[in-house]
């Protein structure tokens, strides 16, 4: 087959319609092309009188040597491939510690090979996890082992199942992801989307069919169940010990155990496990009305077009970046705490993406020297007593609800009572209030600056009804967890620190790829246990 890069179509079109545009590039008639397959698929919105789909294809003629003359090139799929070759037999089965993206693709592999994982997960099952959000998301109390960030699929399973990522997918780990998910369930469109999402309903079911097949090829998990300690000899583990006092003995730990095990992170820190303070992000959610969004990307073409998304940044006069992150067209802000006495926000958005406002992220960077002189301490975990600081005057300011201000009263320096034209699309319940009361003052007057120079953007950006909700402190982790060239923590042999917890990952889809990173450090040193120790 041979790739054809670029070509348009119509927003209304269907496969014949593309067929025709890759006959008419090569020059051929509708009946030489022999096969199609869809690459990539996005929108070209440059010109907004005339929005096309983009289209890249791999396609099948005859004599395609005369086409690679002429500049084609072929197209070679990238099949993601490994080779187990670690001499070194495993005495116990490897745990994996989260079961979020990063520990269900290590587990998956690992038992597709053989090792038997053992995968425990603090939360509960994906059908317990669900009926403790929703009733959270209802007025419930919040329960701290069951709820956004905790349980299984991990915290990308209430957001929007994201799956683009800027890791180059240089070895097709990353096809190889999607492909999985096809086959767990998830829309086969993912494979070709330029920005494919699964979204939070269906998500809940991949995740579960993934577990089901990690199963069946001998993985266990042990859901409701937290690791407390590593237990260690002469630098290299021994085994683990869970939070009920049980003791697991393993050589081999994959700690994913996602950004928000804050107590795990606290315990491996004072066990002596090395940390660094890493930078991070923190600030607002941002709500407008769907339409709004919609048409300021597509114009007259929006109603023939998906739920518009956008990507924004801006460098502010002090220096410091400020960036949209995880937007969610026709999504909802969420109540997306895990702590007593503290709260988060996170926006979240099913496969249709069809709720009556797009929301985002805006956020602006902070960096270790940030936090450090904010908490006066330069621990590596000062990042997330940071954090916690913010959570806590978040949760103090929304009265345990999600804190929410009109731009324009948030600009003014003055409370929120009610919304204006553009209503609240919550999971979770709004209080109004002045989010100065959460935010550091710099950072509010950066954010100020970034929604005005976003208006220049999108004209309407600013407009002072847009809701903003507080607040999104949990972007990335604070902290990393080094580790050396085989993928082991710099400080104890045989833990693997890995995902978005240890600081390595930033989506479901980087943090899925790290988690085979770690998987191919393993097989290169251990070969499965065949017993059943």
């Amino acid at each position: 087959m041979i790739r054809l890069p670029q070509v348009h179509v119509p927003v209304k079109h269907g496969r014949e319609d593309i067929v025709n545009a890759a006959a008419k590039e090569l020059r051929l008639k509708n009946e030489d092309i022999l096969d199609l397959v869809i690459l990539k698929k996005s929108v070209d919105a440059r010109k907004k009188d005339d929005i096309r789909y983009s289209y890249s294809l791999a396609v099948s003629v005859l004599r395609e040597e005369r086409f690679l003359k002429k500049g084609y090139e072929r197209y070679e799929p990238r099949e993601y491939r490994y080779t187990v070759i670690g001499e070194k037999l495993m005495e116990h089965r490897p745990v994996v510690a989260g079961a979020g993206p990063a520990g269900l693709f290590a587990a998956y592999l690992l038992a597709k090979e053989g090792y038997r994982p053992i995968v425990i997960e603090r939360g509960p099952a994906m059908e317990e996890r669900i009926a403790a959000v929703e009733r959270f998301f209802q007025g419930g109390k919040l329960d701290p082992e069951a709820n956004i960030q905790f349980g299984e699929g991990g915290a990308g399973t209430f957001s929007d199942g994201k799956l683009n990522t800027l890791v180059k997918d240089r070895d097709g780990k990353g096809h190889f992801i999607l492909q999985k998910f096809v086959e767990c369930g998830a829309p086969e469109e993912i494979l070709y989307l330029n920005k494919p999402h699964i979204g939070t309903d269906l998500l809940r079911n991949v995740i579960v069919n993934l577990r089901e097949e990690i199963k069946s090829l001998g993985g266990t998990f042990r859901f409701n169940t937290c690791l407390k300690q590593v237990v260690s000899e002469a630098g290299k583990l021994k085994g683990i010990l869970l939070s009920d006092g049980t003791q697991i003995p393993a050589e081999v730990l994959v700690l994913a155990i996602g950004h928000s095990s804050r107590d795990t992170i606290l315990e491996l820190f004072d066990q002596g496990i090395k940390m660094e303070p890493k930078a991070y992000a923190m600030g607002v959610r941002i709500q407008h009305k769907r339409e709004f969004i919609d048409r300021s990307q597509y114009g007259d073409f929006a109603p023939m077009l998906p739920a518009a998304d956008y990507k924004l940044t801006y460098t502010a006069k002090d220096g410091r970046g400020i960036y949209s992150f995880c937007m969610c067209p026709g999504g909802y802000v969420v109540n997306a705490s895990s702590e007593q006495g503290r709260l988060c926000v996170n926006g979240m958005s099913d496969h249709a993406r069809d709720a009556v406002n797009s929301n985002s992220a805006i956020v602006v960077t902070v960096n270790p020297e940030d936090y450090q002189k904010a908490t006066g301490s330069d621990s590596p975990l000062c990042g997330m007593a940071f954090q916690r600081d913010l959570e806590e005057k978040a949760f103090r300011a929304g009265a345990g609800n999600i804190p929410t201000q009109r731009f324009g009263d948030f600009e003014a320096g003055v409370a929120s009572t009610g919304c204006g034209t553009v209503e609240p699309c919550t999971k979770g319940a709004v209080t109004y209030t002045d989010l100065k009361e959460i935010l550091p003052e710099q950072f509010r007057k950066d954010l100020i600056e970034g929604i005005h120079a976003f208006d220049r953007m999108i004209p309407g950006f600013a407009n002072e009804d847009a809701l903003l909700s507080a607040i999104e402190s949990r972007t990335s982790s604070p902290v990393r967890i080094p580790r050396d060239e085989s993928m082991q923590s710099v400080s104890l042999a045989g833990l693997y620190p890995c995902g978005e917890g240890a600081g390595y990952a930033g989506g479901i889809m980087s943090a899925a790829m790290d988690g085979i990173r770690v998987f191919e450090a393993i097989i290169k040193e251990y070969k499965a246990c065949k017993s059943e120790a």
